[in-house]
């Protein structure tokens, strides 16, 4: 008896330990994943934001030419998959209602100002595929100057009376998106 639990054992050590060892896990993704949310003074999700943060590791980020994102083209607004942005309900974003519902965000980025798009295609990789048909929503937004350079682009929310402010980040620059909650 005692042969025969030390033999089950030594299998269960032979199969288990191979396939614990034999298990590959990806590096950590040069431009991690990261979620940015808006919640309500109730606490309630209102907006969430799924993107990757690109880091800038002293390149130029926005250039005509030669920058990693070029002013005046249209920009997944992260890296990897493009920017998901999710409205738990219906929402004034800039001078525009929104629905409630899951979009893609874009943006096309220059020196003065960026043009802010919400577009119907979902679970895309990049701007590749990228069709202005499908946009529900675009409007503009100054571009102002950081106090200091954003290594990693970066979405945030700053609460206001009536809403939030989303603040996009990267390099020198800096937008800020108005978000008002719509009273029923």
């Amino acid at each position: 008896m005692k042969t025969l639990v030390i033999k089950s054992i030594l299998v269960a050590t032979l199969v288990f330990g191979s396939t614990a060892n034999a298990q590959k896990f990806s590096e950590l993704d040069k431009s991690p994943l990261d979620i940015a949310m808006f919640r309500g003074q109730d606490k309630a999700p209102r907006v969430r934001v799924i993107y990757s943060r690109p880091q800038k590791k002293g390149r130029d980020v926005f250039a005509e030419e030669d920058g990693m994102e070029k002013y005046g083209e249209v920009w997944r607004t992260g890296a990897n998959e493009s920017t998901e942005i999710k409205f738990y309900k219906e929402m004034m974003v800039g001078d525009t209602k929104v629905p409630a519902g899951t979009y893609t965000l874009f943006t096309i980025p220059t020196e003065d100002e960026w043009t802010v798009i919400l577009n119907k295609d979902l679970d895309t990789w990049g701007a590749y595929g990228y069709k202005e048909e499908r946009d529900l929503v675009r409007f503009k937004i100054p571009a102002h100057k950081t106090a200091a350079p954003i290594e990693a682009f970066s979405i945030s929310f700053q609460p206001t009376e009536n809403g939030s402010d989303m603040f996009l980040g990267w390099d020198d620059l800096y937008i800020q998106v108005p978000i008002e909650e719509v009273e029923m």
